[in-house]
């Protein structure tokens, strides 16, 4: 099989790999607190309908029941773009609202990561002193027809916090509601690195050939690096900016890695041939034949062992 065969066979096998995936998120969310003001006392239910994430923004549609007017809260995470007035009684408020919300994004464990989606409302004018959230976790809920493709539901919690401004000298009463989140590790690993997999399988077999076919070992290495940094630049394009390395990229450098000892070793038994030093040759290939196939897997068991 020529250099140029085993090219084409490998970038075709990872064709299927290659692709970019998004995630859907479409979930119902209930929340309930109650609002403590004065004597006075003030319930708001809302449901998160349907989620779209894009690096730190998060799209939210909300429905909102309460008895209180809706002008005096605010989203701290985020802005109400639209707001929708559909039940509007003296004891009833029933809007519907859609909310560019910001939620910090921590991808240095993609694609084993855990992420926490919150919700934070905060009165516009009413001091801590004047009105205080009391989450009712009784009424507080997430439903169970939630179906959150690519994802699981670890829980979530409603809790209320104190929000200083201390430049002048006020606090308000903050509602939070968390939502706990993480991918399925068994899909995650599939589809991040199988690809990874091939790739040094590929390179491992590389080291079976003969030394006398060199040029073609040096050409399975140099087909293994286009499709590492292909795969690469795949996983890359499927995340927001980040300034620091996720466990992936950390994965891809090993691959580099053991790629670049490869094209080490098959340029040192290319030089060896040349200056005719056979035996040498034949004792560096006879101890790196089979070896590599163990050695190579227990570096990469260890790094996820460590990383992980």
């Amino acid at each position: 099989m020529t250099t140029t065969s085993k090219m084409t066979t490998t970038n075709n096998s990872l064709k299927n790999y290659l692709q970019a995936f998004s995630i859907l998120l479409l979930f119902i969310l209930t929340i309930s607190f109650s609002a403590q003001a004065s004597s006075s006392l003030s319930s708001e239910t809302s449901k998160m309908s349907a989620l779209e994430d894009k690096a730190d923004e998060v799209q939210v549609g909300l429905y909102l029941d309460k008895a209180c007017d809706f002008g005096s809260f605010e989203f701290m995470n985020g802005r109400a773009s639209s707001s929708e007035l559909i039940i509007d009684e003296p004891n009833e408020k029933f809007y519907r609202i859609q909310v560019n919300m910001n939620s910090p994004v921590d991808l240095k464990q993609y694609p084993f990561d855990q992420q926490r989606m919150d919700i934070i409302l905060e009165n516009k004018d009413k001091t801590i002193e004047q009105l205080k959230y009391i989450p009712l976790k009784a009424e507080t809920g997430v439903d169970s027809d939630i179906a959150f493709t690519g994802w699981n539901i670890e829980g979530w919690k409603a809790s209320s916090k104190k929000h200083e401004y201390s430049i002048y000298g006020e606090s308000y009463s903050q509602y939070v509601f968390s939502l706990y989140i993480s991918r399925l590790p068994l899909s995650s690993f599939f589809k991040t690195f199988l690809p990874i997999f091939f790739i040094v399988l590929l390179v491992l077999f590389s080291f079976i050939l003969d030394p006398d076919k060199i040029t073609t070992r040096l050409g399975m290495n140099g087909s293994s690096l286009v499709a590492a940094v292909m795969f690469h630049v795949s996983i890359s394009n499927q995340l927001p900016p980040v300034g620091y390395l996720t466990f992936a990229d950390k994965v891809m450098i090993l691959t580099y890695f053991v790629l670049l000892i490869s094209f080490i070793i098959n340029i040192l038994l290319l030089e060896l041939q040349e200056n005719k030093k056979t035996e040498l040759v034949n004792k560096i290939h006879h101890y790196t034949e089979y070896s590599m196939f163990a050695i190579v897997p227990v570096i990469y068991v260890l790094f996820f062992m460590y990383f992980i």
